[in-house]
C-alpha cells in the first residue's frame, strides 16, 4: 500500500513537510519498482534531504 501525506512511515515523522512529501514520492516510486520497504524508506529520506539541500543552495545563489 503506498504511503500518503496522512499515512507515512514513522521514520519520516520529523521531516519538514516539503521534505516528507518528496520522501514519500521517492519511496512510493521505489516500491512500484519492486524495492523492499526498508530500502525505499531509507533511500527516500536520503534523496529527499539531498533535494532540499540542493534547492536551498539554489535559493542563495
Amino acid at each position: 500500500m503506498p504511503w500518503t501525506p496522512e499515512r507515512y512511515p514513522p521514520a519520516m515523522r520529523h521531516l519538514p513537510i516539503d521534505v516528507r512529501l518528496k520522501a514519500i514520492a521517492i519511496a512510493n516510486a521505489m516500491l512500484d519498482e519492486g524495492c523492499d520497504e526498508g530500502m525505499a524508506i531509507r533511500v527516500g529520506i536520503a534523496k529527499a534531504k539531498e533535494w532540499a539541500d540542493a534547492r536551498n543552495d539554489d535559493d542563495h545563489v
